[in-house]
């Protein structure tokens, strides 16, 4: 018997989309590597020492906390959403995790206390961020608004209490044994890159490998097909925004242990670049695919982009500029590709 012509759709756009999550976009990251390799090669030749073992050294400095706000970002996307308030949220919590840590470590704090306190921080700021996550992802969820204007929301209401409770003032007195892991390397490798690969695993894991982030990419892909078939959407965009907000915790450990201290206006300038990472390394931007392998690559490239012009004795302010350039043209390359296809014969890219 022969399937209704819904069920069959759906069946088959579920398919195509299990196909397109295990394969990703053919030859996607093999143009993100060529792309990195062709950029460190050509800074190369006109910066010396640019390849070289210092340089990667910074840059696994530099990366972790673009790439953690850049991993908070990406899941969102990926449901055809966005979340405007990671950096407000990351400075909230790290705020908080500097105030306690400010008011209840002294001179006088023996080892044990202080590592109590420290611990107690971690906890109030995970709290707050799940609390965030929660907030945002219900009123998402439950009240149908587009998730630009409810986050657009909560970004304005965390940096107004942000800047209100601090008077606009940054935070220190961050414990030396907090700051040192800023500092720490393990065979080489600092400790903060090193959680930042951590949680693009787990991250990539649970959005490629799991019931959840399956559910995740149908959301994105076509949410009236995902509640067709029997996904409770509302439950899976809270859980979405939570995630984003748990990211956006260690981001805070990373800010605190790099900066040594806390502001409401730190790494505001971001918010584009994450946008930007994400989109360049793969993710659509009506939602629907995504990988935290093109996420780190197209940071990457970033990052060498960054630096090359940095060294080359260019303005940041400049380099922001490019930046935004190059988020329209890869907006327009992925809106004029389908088009472009369908105009070659089947043999260039392989039959439907």
């Amino acid at each position: 018997m022969a399937e209704p012509p819904l069920l069959y759709n759906l069946n088959n756009g579920l398919s195509d989309l299990m196909t397109r999550m295990k394969a990703g976009i053919p030859g996607a990251h093999t143009g993100l590597v060529v792309l990195l390799v062709l950029l460190v090669a050509g800074f190369s030749l006109f910066i010396p020492n640019f390849a070289s073992v210092g340089t990667l050294q910074s840059f696994m400095y530099q990366l972790p906390l673009l790439g953690l706000l850049s991993l908070a970002m990406m899941a969102p996307l990926i449901t055809g959403g966005l979340n405007l308030a990671i950096i407000a949220t990351t400075n909230q919590c790290a705020l908080l995790m500097a105030f306690i840590m400010q008011s209840l470590i002294t001179p006088d704090s023996s080892a044990g206390s202080a590592a109590a306190v420290i611990v107690l921080a971690l906890v109030a700021g995970l709290a707050l961020c799940l609390l965030i996550g929660l907030v945002t992802g219900t009123l998402i969820a439950y009240t149908g608004v587009h998730p630009i204007l409810i986050t657009l929301g909560t970004k304005s209401l965390i940096d107004g209490i942000s800047i209100y409770l601090t008077r606009g003032m940054a935070l220190s007195g961050i414990p030396d044994g907090f700051a040192r892991i800023g500092t720490m390397t393990i065979v080489g490798v600092p400790l903060i890159f090193l959680l930042l690969i951590v949680v693009a695993v787990i991250v990539s894991i649970i959005l490629r490998r799991t019931a959840f982030g399956v559910a995740c990419a149908m959301i994105g892909s076509n949410i009236e097909a995902a509640r067709y078939s029997a996904i409770d959407t509302r439950r899976v965009l809270v859980g979405v925004y939570v995630m984003s907000s748990l990211i956006c915790f260690f981001a805070a450990l990373v800010m605190l242990a790099t900066f040594n201290s806390a502001s409401a206006d730190y790494a505001q300038s971001y918010l584009l670049v994450t946008i930007l990472a994400a989109v360049l390394g793969g993710v659509d931007p009506f939602g629907g695919f995504g990988t935290a392998g093109g996420l780190m690559l197209a940071l990457a490239i970033l990052q060498v982009i960054s630096s090359g012009f940095n060294q080359f004795g260019l303005s940041n302010y400049l380099t922001v500029a490019i930046w935004g350039g190059t988020l329209i043209f890869v907006a327009m390359a992925q809106t004029v590709r389908p088009y472009l296809m369908g105009l070659l014969p089947s043999r260039f890219y392989g039959s439907k």
